[in-house]
């Protein structure tokens, strides 16, 4: 059974509507930068490029998209108003994408929700989310212990998350978080489409809010050579370089995204509009520790998808990857791209970009994100350019250079590969 999203959005430094989001990605406009106020940074030390989010609050969210609806505002406000980062901005793009889905809407005491009950689910993205609130919460406490909130008894928990998102939406079925790093947003993205088509319930709301890091994480990232940290900063927006000669490692971004998905036929038959529909999907491991990429894990993760899907190599019109702009890493994902594809001209099939460059690597929301991008991307029939993309160092691979590529776009496969040999890739088609 053919999974269907049926509502999709987005929070980024780019964009917080699709359209606008969309236009951006193919201007090739970048939201990395280096403006100074990056929290994580290691006291001393000068902050490093990022997509940075800002000093992002669910209230002034809300009076930007939820004009007209009063109600549902002072819900929001309520439920995460004192919540941590992950939680507020989960409940925010869950919120979005529900409406953007059309489904109806009941009058509750104390607010408008939407009404889901048993037949729903959550899926939330990602682990560990918010590292940076808990750092601040300790080290507030080593100065002042008497000033510790009750509350951070909870709001430390990725289960806030899960918390806030279903009493905004009254769901009342299944819920958990699926954590899998970089991953995570394509691993909950795969699970909810299970439980959808297995008839588990009858839709889903995937979820992956920012993922914060505090100062360790940083530098401990800067310290493994994982993290883009020299050169191109009189340039930062240059920094992220996924398949270049020049590539320096990973760029941080801060984003989060939702999509809802429900069987196909239960959304026409209510009227309302598929985006897109996931036909495939795979997941991988290496059976080894550690972060070095497996390009054997990488291609059986993409070859399962396919299979699943019911596609051959030549039926998949372009490819989003992984492409974080590290060393080993795009050098192992352009591998196994040529091992599943072929040596293919520039211009055959599949096109192939990352959207990293543009809003950075947001880590476990990485692949909920990139797929909403890859589904915007087919819909409107245009790749988005590689605008770091300069000397490519593996010019066998078909991709999409400095200027946007039309194409007629039908099927698009998503990767997303994480520590710990973690690979996963899905198989979206218009």
């Amino acid at each position: 059974m053919n999974v269907a999203i049926s509502g999709a959005a987005v929070l980024s430094p780019l964009a917080e509507e699709l359209d606008d989001f969309l236009t951006a990605l193919l201007e090739g406009r970048s939201a990395v930068s280096v403006d100074g106020t990056d929290g994580a940074a290691e006291p001393g030390r000068e902050p490093l490029p990022m997509a940075r989010l800002g000093d992002f609050k669910a209230a002034e969210w809300a009076v930007r998209h939820l004009d007209g609806r009063p109600r549902t505002a002072v819900a929001l406000r309520g439920v995460v108003g004192r919540a941590a980062l992950p939680a507020q901005t989960a409940a925010c793009v869950a919120l979005k994408a529900v409406l953007d889905a059309g489904l109806p809407m009941v009058e509750e005491e104390g607010g408008d929700r939407h009404f889901w009950g048993h037949g729903a689910a959550v899926l939330v993205a990602g682990s560990q989310l918010a590292l940076a609130h808990q750092a601040k919460t300790a080290l507030a406490h080593h100065r002042s212990p008497a000033g510790l909130r009750a509350s951070y008894a909870l709001t430390h928990m990725d289960v806030d998350v899960i918390g806030a998102v279903s009493e905004l939406l009254g769901v009342r079925g299944e819920g958990c978080v699926v954590g899998g790093a970089s991953a995570s947003g394509s691993l909950a993205l795969i699970q909810g489409a299970r439980m959808v088509s297995a008839g588990w319930v009858d839709r889903v709301v995937v979820v992956a809010p920012v993922a914060e890091l505090s100062a360790v994480e940083v530098e401990a990232f800067r310290r493994s050579g994982a993290l883009a940290h020299e050169g191109f900063m009189d340039t930062p927006e240059r920094m992220c370089r996924p398949f270049d000669e020049e590539r320096r490692g990973f760029v941080r971004g801060e984003g989060a995204a939702a999509v809802v998905l429900e069987r196909a036929g239960a959304v026409r038959s209510r009227g309302g509009e598929t985006k897109a529909e996931i036909i495939g999907h795979g997941q991988r491991l290496d059976a080894r520790r550690g972060t070095s990429p497996s390009l054997a894990g990488q291609v059986a993760a993409m070859r399962a998808a396919l299979t699943v899907g019911g596609l051959r190599p030549a039926e998949v019109d372009y490819v989003n990857a992984h492409g974080t702009g590290s060393v080993l890493g795009d050098e192992t994902e352009a591998a196994s791209l040529l091992e599943v594809f072929g040596e293919t001209a520039r211009t055959s099939r599949p096109a192939i970009n990352s959207t990293k460059p543009l809003i950075g690597h947001c880590l476990s929301a990485a692949g909920l994100l990139e797929a909403v991008a890859t589904v915007l991307q087919v819909r409107a029939g245009v790749c988005h350019p590689n605008p770091n993309l300069e000397n490519p160092f593996e010019r066998r691979l078909p991709l999409v250079g400095q200027v946007p590529e039309r194409r007629q776009l039908r099927t698009a496969l998503s990767n997303s590969f994480a520590f710990g040999g973690i690979n996963a890739s899905i198989v979206f088609r218009a």
